[in-house]
């Protein structure tokens, strides 16, 4: 088992330093494939399906997943849609407040539970309703003119941190549901004895997204990490269990991507911070592998919906 992991690190920063690269990541990009055909074809497989519900905690990857979804399930010969459940969020002021008061930005209820249920009824009985947007930046949720109305054979596939939680659904028939559970499942071993542990596949996703995207530091994406962890711990991990199956957003290449995303801006963690530590780990995880090019990913890889340049509407 040690021989084979250290084979395995050792066969990446080959491919990479042997100019295959490109072979690397579409090996990569060829398990996520698999793995969401055989979901479409189960998804086609029950008849009564209407609504999928994906799944996952921060940074694994929905976004993304739920648009390569869509594309299998067009694949199938089926009409599907994605929606993201970030839209029906409340607005800033209105989030609920932890006991230390500051807002709870993980809970369920930070969504508008009622006017969502109130449009996905609406949608599967085939009525049209204004589709929402949430802007980030005003912290409101905008109504832009764009509405929405589907077929009668039209899948919806509907992401977000809390789609399994039964509360958002439990007025749609269990038969027309179908649950996914995203996230990064696939730990890497780098001798056999020390293994990079998947949280840091998040970790490092969501430190290259806030710095692309929030201008926001390392060391402030580690110093509220510990909270998000919470979040995910009261509101995802507990209907996990619900889901009809499991997606690994893992790739083999990921963490040799990491290294031009944000290699250099961990190393501007100060020392006497109290993320220092943090960051001097994630820089030793990354220090395995040599670094990959980003040219090499392709636009429809779950990874560009951190490091930037998707084709799909992710941020």
């Amino acid at each position: 088992m040690m021989e084979e992991s250290k084979r395995r690190v050792a066969y990446i920063n080959e491919m990479i330093e042997s100019g295959h690269a490109k072979q690397l990541v579409a090996e990569g990009e060829q398990y996520h494939k698999d793995q969401l055909a055989h979901i479409a074809r189960e998804i086609c497989s029950r008849a009564g399906v209407r609504v999928v519900l994906l799944a996952g905690p921060s940074s694994s990857g929905k976004t993304c997943t739920s648009h390569r979804l869509c594309l299998e399930l067009l694949a199938q010969g089926k009409q599907p849609v994605a929606l993201s459940l970030d839209n029906w969020y409340v607005d800033g002021t209105l989030t609920p407040l932890k006991e230390d008061g500051t807002r709870d930005q993980e809970s369920v209820y930070a969504l508008d539970i009622r006017q969502l249920k109130e449009d996905l009824k609406a949608l599967i009985e085939g009525k049209e309703i204004a589709l929402p947007t949430f802007n980030f930046t005003e912290e409101k949720r905008e109504y832009l003119g764009d509405t929405l109305r589907l077929e009668p054979e039209t899948i919806m596939v509907i992401e977000g941190i809390h789609a399994l939680n039964p509360l958002l659904t439990e007025h749609i028939a269990p038969d027309c549901k179908y649950k996914i559970y995203a996230a990064p499942m696939s730990a890497v071993s780098l001798d056999g004895s020390r293994w990079v542990p998947t949280y840091v596949h998040r970790l490092l996703r969501r430190m290259s997204r806030d710095l692309r995207t929030r201008g926001k530091s390392p060391q402030q994406t580690i110093a509220s990490w510990p909270s998000v962890v919470e979040g995910e711990a009261m509101w995802i991990e507990p209907f996990r269990k619900e889901a009809d199956v499991e997606f690994d957003t893992s790739m083999t290449y990921e963490l040799p991507a990491m290294r031009i995303t944000v290699e250099k801006a961990l190393q501007t963690v100060p020392a006497v911070s109290a993320e220092y530590e943090v960051a001097k780990l994630l820089l030793g995880y990354l220090s395995f592998f040599e670094a990959l090019d980003s040219s090499y990913i392709p636009r429809t890889s779950i990874l560009r919906e951190f490091i930037g340049g998707s084709q799909f509407n992710v941020g």
